[in-house]
């Protein structure tokens, strides 16, 4: 499972306008919202629950929202570079500028878990991070994502 499994190009969001975590979060559940089908209401809930157990902010200016999703099919990705930072109860008490959330099976514990690893690899490599914050286009963000896990698993 390459990142390209978990993200398509629908599911990216370059300059993402938002003033707050909160902001951020209904952004991605609005997109996530139109690629799984859901309600994004619904998709809003299970990140909170998800926040209210520890942030998802890990740190170096990155967040990664997750949760499990009844009835959905696969693990879906959405990955946002914000417009300016944002507060995000960060581990290191820095604001996030890149989020990537997943949104798994509720049954998909050892695969949620694969992702999350995969995701994670990516967004600790400094590289990766600094390409990530100077793509001009979300093209340009899918393409840096999906490449950078092709370029690690060689």
């Amino acid at each position: 499972m390459g990142l390209e499994d978990l993200l398509s190009p629908q599911g990216v969001i370059h300059n993402l306008r938002a003033s707050c975590k909160r902001e951020a979060l209904q952004a991605l559940a609005d997109k996530a919202s139109g690629l799984i089908d859901r309600p994004a209401a619904d998709i809003m809930s299970t990140l909170l629950e998800r926040e209210q157990l520890g942030s998802t902010g890990v740190g170096d200016g990155v967040a990664l929202p997750h949760g499990k999703i009844e009835g959905l099919g696969k693990i879906v990705g959405v990955l946002a570079r914000l417009e300016a930072p944002v507060s995000f109860d960060a581990l290191d008490d820095q604001p996030v500028d890149l989020v990537f959330m997943l949104l798994a099976p509720a049954n998909a514990t050892a695969a949620h878990l694969k992702a999350l690893a995969k995701v994670s690899r990516l967004l600790r490599d400094e590289d990766a991070r600094e390409a990530l914050r100077g793509a001009d286009s979300a093209e340009a963000l899918f393409a840096i994502a999906t490449a950078d896990q092709k370029h690690h698993a060689a």
